[in-house]
């Protein structure tokens, strides 16, 4: 199924849909670190995705308490961009804030991050989840004091040699990879909108190793 296919599928309500219903708040978090040094590494990737789908929703992120936040509104949704500014280690902090600030359930909050064990540009959703060694995921599991939440990892592959994994995720993207990086990211984005609109299950059947 197609991304048309499925928003097709999703407005199509049954009888009795109120708009209360429909009127949902989604805290969506990209994880990376602060900084123009980093603005445009791989363990960055929660960030670009957030900024890529600012630009095509034409709105800004202002500074705010614990991070960068930009709002905006689709199909009865309320979508809520936050990129923490507490560092990727420190995570867990800006997260509950806001999702206690907005008054958002568990179940609407999606995590984006970076992973070094699937091949790059690909995409793994799931419900909950062990942070798998991610130090931000790791953070925010202890915050919460809990996994189950969505987490939406952005595959960057392991093209390094032994003892230089830290260089490789805080490295910049190769020529290659930057080739590649615009279509990944527009996918991204529709899969963060798709979760919104259509649940967490339909969008990992439309989208996981796409």
């Amino acid at each position: 199924m197609n991304f048309i296919s499925l928003l097709k599928k999703v407005f199509h309500l049954k009888k009795g849909k109120t708009t209360k219903d429909l009127m949902k708040k989604f805290l969506i978090v990209g994880l990376g670190n602060i900084g123009e040094k980093y603005q445009n590494t791989r363990h960055n990737i929660g960030f670009t995705i957030l900024d890529e789908l600012a630009k095509k929703k034409s709105i800004t992120f202002e500074n705010e308490r614990l991070g960068a936040v930009s709002k905006f509104r689709f199909k009865g949704r309320a979508f809520i961009l936050l990129k923490p500014s507490t560092y990727m280690n420190l995570s867990g902090k800006a997260v509950k804030y806001w999702l206690t600030k907005e008054n958002i359930p568990l179940e609407n909050l999606l995590i984006i991050c970076d992973d070094l064990n699937l091949p790059f540009g690909s995409f793994r959703l799931k419900a909950k989840g062990s942070d798998g060694g991610h130090k931000g995921l790791k953070d925010i599991n202890s915050i919460l004091q809990t996994q189950n939440y969505a987490r939406f990892r952005f595959g960057v592959g392991a093209e390094f040699s032994k003892g230089k994994q830290c260089d490789f995720v805080l490295g910049d993207w190769s020529s290659e990879e930057l080739k590649l990086l615009p279509e990944r990211l527009t996918k991204a984005t529709e899969l963060v909108i798709s979760f919104g609109l259509a649940g967490i299950n339909n969008t990992m059947n439309a989208f996981n190793r796409k």
